[in-house]
């Protein structure tokens, strides 16, 4: 009896244990990552980039307030949110309230479909489905019947009214120190709202840098900000992977990226161009899959330095 039982009770019990280790300790987990970007121009002082992304706030989750509060003690030039930051319609107030001291710095920010919609109920496995078919996001249709709308619009209003910079498909400019910053956005590519054409062309020229924010990095938006000769993006949606293989690494990013480039700073090459990506992990989850595993959640503080040569 004990042989026949032993083995399938000691697997269920290392699954349970896994289980309650991603979704107990992994996830609360909080990480700062430190990275340099050589992007700069020559004689520029470095800039410091606080980037937070995919928060999926749910309402209740003190310990992640208090971990976004504490990332203004780092005392970044500027911080860029590139989106996520809902799990719950109630959730606004504690994203706006968590990041409070972070929104006394220049900061900018996109949205992603969680900003925009409530998440639902999902098999995982759907997730490796729609990789091997080639499907990624909503391919433009609109979220299903019955979706819950988040109240997306107070939190781009908390967000203004703090001074951060809308980048839904537009251009915009940080003032840093006297050192000026031209920022190039996107809505978010995941459910196609993104809109190249409105703010393409490249840089404007009249800043002393120029870098593109986009929530989910979709090789077009990629290929389009890199052709642009944009020498920096910064993106999230890709949670890392969330449930990672040890060893190996992500088995899928959510888009049509490369796991190889699911978080992280890497390079991206277009049109005889080459442009930095960084993706961000992000320090949250779906409410539904609140499970994290070799992926621990993170913010990161990039240090802009010159560009080598």
């Amino acid at each position: 009896m004990r042989a026949r039982y032993g083995v399938p009770l000691g697997i269920a019990a290392a699954g349970a244990a896994g289980v309650l280790y991603s979704a107990g300790f992994e996830a609360r987990s909080f990480r700062l990552r430190r990275v340099t970007v050589p992007v700069l121009p020559a004689g520029m002082r470095p800039l410091r980039v606080l980037q937070v992304s995919d928060i999926h706030m749910v309402s209740g989750q003190r310990k992640k307030q208090r971990w976004l509060r504490s990332l203004a003690g780092l005392r970044p030039d500027f911080v860029i949110n590139t989106g996520d930051n809902l799990s719950d319609p109630e959730g606004v107030p504690e994203v706006l309230d968590a990041l409070g001291p972070l929104m006394e710095f220049p900061g900018a920010y996109v949205f992603g479909s969680n900003d925009y919609y409530g998440p639902k109920l999902r098999n995982p496995a759907l997730y490796l489905l729609e990789k091997a078919q080639g499907r990624h996001g909503l391919n433009g249709n609109p979220p299903a019947v019955g979706a819950i709308h988040n109240p997306w619009e107070n939190l781009r209003d908390g967000f203004d009214t703090a001074g951060w910079v809308n980048l839904t498909n537009t251009r915009g400019t940080l003032k840093v120190d006297g050192v000026s910053v031209e920022l190039t956005g996107l809505d978010d590519p995941h459910i196609r709202r993104d809109r190249y054409d409105e703010v393409a062309g490249g840089p404007s020229g009249t800043a002393d840098f120029s870098m593109g924010v986009v929530h989910a990095p979709y090789l077009r938006v990629l290929d389009a900000f890199t052709a642009d000769d944009y020498p920096l993006v910064l993106a999230g949606h890709t949670h890392g992977g969330q449930l990672c293989v040890p060893f190996y690494g992500a088995l899928v990013t959510n888009c049509d990226l490369d796991t190889e480039r699911v978080k992280g700073l890497s390079t991206h090459r277009a049109d005889g161009r080459t442009a930095y990506l960084h993706v961000s992990a992000g320090c949250g989850t779906n409410r539904y899959t609140p499970f994290r595993f070799a992926c621990p959640p993170e913010a990161t503080l990039l240090t802009l330095v010159e560009a080598a040569g």
